[in-house]
């Protein structure tokens, strides 16, 4: 039997404007450009993409699953300019076969900073995921799949409002350094095996990067020897995982369906057909499968782990490194991290001020003093200021907005240094 957990992540973060060191202006974010871009992802990705999977969950009849990992920054730009495609995650919610997976609210790199911010952000998300969808998610996902032993057990002892472990589990990255000989195909647990939610393990859905990046990367790569990736071929290389594991953890970005595979590379039409083909390779003499659809809740309630991950140092999804190397790899990253994370507790000192003993407008600069500051967390921000490989035109340089990684830092830290002069302005109440 092969389950298939098909996860997606959904963002999109609030960029900044071209922001000069005399500019005294405190609106940071490009509105138009981020309104533009959010609009442009939702008509190639977010509503041909939901639209699609919401058809395929009711011809499947439930038998085709999903879940998805929404940032807030996503949603806040999805209600201001495209409250539709909302509508449609709403939508396939209600059909039982879609999961919602925790995050941090502004796709952040708190969990290496502060988990006490990590945490607020954390039930800030799960609160907008409630509020939007009537869903508490269950499992959770950190920012870039950024994931450690220390974090997982952070993780597995947070608490909901009843004094519950709130997690069952987490998904994060398969990488080759910690899994040895061992496949991501199966189900595991950090060291120690730390107890999850309803007295369970503890599990960690790992990444199938092999099969993932078939579909994400090498998809339209027509250098590449599997070119081109039918919904058949791709279905037997699922099944071929029986004998040797139970889990296919397929995790990408979204906007993988349209935007960065066009639609004209016949990725919608490779999706569409996928569920009746990973069902009919292995379909037995009564009409049954043994291959199915499952959400990341159903996997760890499905499954015991069967061994421990064991993973010291951080690791992430992103680059052929898997580890922090893309956010955290160069001084200016270094600098920009530790001068934004810096600020938090003055930040929020003076938010509290202001909500206790404030007027109204204090209590108003302060709310949007903390939220600018929050915005300010997320990882973007600090991917565009990666020198890596920028020379040669990678990844990084396709989805950064500035001209170079030293563009990115100059701009930032000009808006952070107009942060910090506001803070220091009158926001504090006396």
């Amino acid at each position: 039997m092969a389950s298939i957990c098909f996860y997606f992540e959904v963002h999109q973060p609030h960029r900044l404007r071209r922001y000069s060191v005399f500019d005294q202006d405190p609106f940071y974010f490009d509105d138009a450009k981020n309104g533009e871009i959010c609009k442009k992802v939702a008509d190639k990705c977010y509503r041909p993409a939901t639209r699609q999977i919401l058809e395929m969950v009711k011809r499947h009849k439930g038998n085709f699953r999903v879940s998805y990992a929404i940032t807030g920054t996503v949603l806040d730009q999805l209600e201001r300019w495209a409250p539709d495609v909302i509508a449609t995650f709403q939508e396939l919610s209600k059909t039982g076969c879609c999961e919602f997976v925790g995050e941090t609210y502004y796709h952040s790199l708190s969990a290496l900073y502060s988990r006490t911010e990590f945490d607020e952000q954390v039930q800030m998300h799960t609160n907008k995921i409630q509020e939007l969808f009537g869903q508490t998610p269950r499992v959770f996902r950190n920012t870039e799949l950024i994931y450690n032993n220390d974090l997982a057990w952070h993780v597995s002892n947070m608490l909901d409002k009843d004094g519950n472990r709130r997690w069952k589990g987490m998904l994060c990255e398969g990488v080759d350094r910690h899994l040895g000989f061992r496949k991501p195909t199966y189900l595991y647990t950090p060291p120690g095996k730390p107890i999850g939610r309803d007295n369970k393990p503890f599990g960690v859905l790992l990444k199938n990067y092999r099969l993932s990046d078939d579909i994400a990367f090498r998809f339209s790569n027509r250098g590449w020897a599997e070119w081109p990736l039918s919904a058949e071929k791709f279905a037997q290389w699922v099944n071929q995982i029986n004998g040797d594991g139970y889990l296919c953890n397929l995790f990408m970005d979204y906007e993988t369906f349209g935007e960065h595979q066009w639609v004209d590379t016949g990725i919608f039409e490779f999706l569409n057909a996928l569920p009746e083909k990973v069902f009919d390779v292995a379909k037995k003499a009564d009409g049954t499968t043994e291959n199915h659809f499952v959400t990341p809740s159903m996997a760890l309630d499905q499954f015991t782990p069967v061994g421990e991950y064991d993973v010291h140092d951080y690791i992430s999804w992103a680059d052929t490194e898997r580890d922090l190397s893309a956010w955290r790899d160069n001084a200016m990253q270094h600098n920009a991290l530790n001068e934004t994370f810096g600020l938090e507790k003055a930040v929020k000192d003076a938010y509290q001020k202001a909500m206790i003993a404030g007027d109204q407008k204090q209590r108003h600069d302060a709310w949007h003093l903390l939220n600018d500051w929050r915005k300010l967390t997320t990882s973007d921000h600090f991917y565009y200021m990666c020198t890596k490989y920028f020379a040669d035109g990678d990844v990084h340089k396709y989805f950064s907005p500035y001209d170079s990684p030293y563009d990115a830092y100059i701009n930032f830290m000009n808006v952070l240094d107009n942060l910090r002069t506001r803070l220091d302005a009158g926001v504090v109440v006396s």
